[in-house]
């Protein structure tokens, strides 16, 4: 980490269109959602799972083995990876979307710390990079593999704001002409000790004992038109406006956005309601509170972590048979970045639909996590952020996991064990996933497609 030299109730993250009109400033959001825990105790046991329930919604099947049929040739990475789409953070990874950084390389990550005049701070900026760091670089480091490293570079004194912290208004559905004021401030403070244009982020900090600061404001602005500063485009930034000690993983959540990745959580109608019946604890852009915070293995294919050694794509009918190492589990010596072993199984279900299978198991960032086994789920290129995008499937429906501590006990033990299958149907189409036994080389995994593909690619 390096100086820089001088020169939660819940809020969504959905994403926004403000009248571009209204001012230069105008921008999409991509807000956090800051949410306590709930309370309770770790409950990895078996006993939370009924191995044998009847699985209605996804004509599930409960098998002793792997059954025997014809295979069918795999097809090349490319034939799944579904196209980019002019869906907001589309989850289509077959070209990366020139606006976004992309987290394959060393990223210099500016920390700008904002007072205001009629609150003195609390604490210093040395403690609050100590809330975000070396955490949350570890947890990148550990989820890409090695590939990515996120370098902290922050200011180390505050800088004022030109007005108080009330007379911007901060809040989570925030007045664009007033978040633009705050922008406008916040840039204007930093310049004169700061050269934009040798960083790839912008982190700006507030006071969090400021009385106007609102924890439920952090989120990631997307600049419709960029901020040209020292001679480079800022075309977005992550205000940050966290309690101090922050909420957990929530700058790995920011920062995601920053990368193109939209938010897998649900939105309910006027907040009032559960937000976290997509995805459950699976994948922090579901919950930053999730035991099993490990980015899916469809976005670390879309980010670079993975590349096509570590994709089994299926666009046939037949069935073939595959092992599956968990998407959380460290590189082997030796191995290069992206890992060839396999990670994830994509099924082409459609033109715009995948589905998606892949290994989860107590390792890496999933550590907490209440089950193992492995994980089914739907990918969609023109879903929007927060509506959708990816749907785990429950493998349990009838059965909860770890009630006390799960963001959504439902899903918990959504992932398959041993002996165990499920069939889903897909767009003309039938995919049978069974899983075997978990061996040394991972998770044996049969995958049958019946039927003939909604669209190949």
């Amino acid at each position: 980490m390096g100086a820089v030299p001088p020169k939660r109730a819940p809020c969504p993250d959905t994403m926004r269109e403000d009248d571009v009109r209204r001012t230069r400033w105008a921008d999409r959001t991509d807000g956090g959602r800051g949410r306590a825990p709930r309370p309770g105790g770790f409950c990895s046991d078996p006993r939370f799972r009924r191995v044998g329930a009847v699985l209605t919604s996804l004509s599930a099947l409960i098998g002793t083995s792997l059954v025997a049929g014809p295979v069918a040739v795999a097809a090349t990475a490319d034939s799944c990876a579904l196209e980019r789409t002019g869906t907001h953070h589309s989850e289509g990874l077959d070209t990366w979307h020139p606006d976004y950084p992309r987290p394959d390389r060393t990223l210099d990550a500016l920390m700008v710390f904002l007072s205001f005049p009629e609150s003195r701070p609390a604490t210093t900026p040395d403690r609050l990079v100590a809330d975000y760091f070396p955490e949350t670089s570890e947890f990148f480091e550990r989820a890409s593999y090695g590939t990515f490293t996120l370098r902290p570079r922050p200011v180390a004194r505050w800088l004022e704001m030109g007005a108080d912290s009330r007379a911007y208004g901060i809040q989570r559905d925030w007045a664009p002409d007033l978040r633009a004021a705050y922008l406008q401030d916040a840039v204007t403070a930093a310049d004169p000790h700061v050269d934009f244009g040798a960083y790839d982020i912008v982190y700006l900090v507030a006071d969090p004992d400021a009385p106007g600061v609102n924890s439920d404001a952090t989120k990631v602005v997307n600049l419709d038109r960029p901020i040209t500063v020292d001679g480079t485009e800022l075309r977005r930034v992550v205000t940050v406006f966290e309690k101090h000690p922050p909420d957990r993983n929530v700058l790995a959540h920011e920062t995601l956005h920053l990368f193109d990745l939209p938010d897998l959580y649900h939105q309910p109608e006027e907040n009032d309601g559960d937000w976290d019946t997509h995805v459950g604890d699976w994948d922090l852009m579901g919950s930053q509170f999730g035991l099993a915070p490990e980015p899916f293995g469809w976005h670390k294919w879309k980010l670079g972590w993975l590349d096509g050694r570590a994709i089994d794509c299926r666009v046939e009918t037949g069935a073939t048979r595959h092992a599956l190492r968990a998407v959380s589990a460290p590189r082997r010596d030796g191995d290069l970045p992206g890992t060839s072993d396999t990670r994830l199984i994509v099924v082409r279900t459609g033109r715009g639909e995948v589905l998606a299978i892949e290994a989860r198991e107590p390792s890496g960032n999933d550590v907490t996590t209440c089950s193992s086994g492995v994980l089914v789920y739907r990918v969609r290129n023109d879903v929007a952020s927060a509506e959708g995008p990816i749907r785990v499937l429950d493998a349990h429906p009838d059965s909860d996991a770890c009630g006390g501590l799960s963001v959504y006990p439902p899903l918990a033990d959504a992932p398959l064990g041993p002996g165990e299958s499920m069939e889903v149907d897909a767009d003309g189409s039938r995919v049978r996933v069974a899983v075997g036994d978990r061996t040394a080389t991972g998770w044996s995994v049969e995958v049958s497609v019946r039927g003939v593909p909604g669209a190949s690619p």
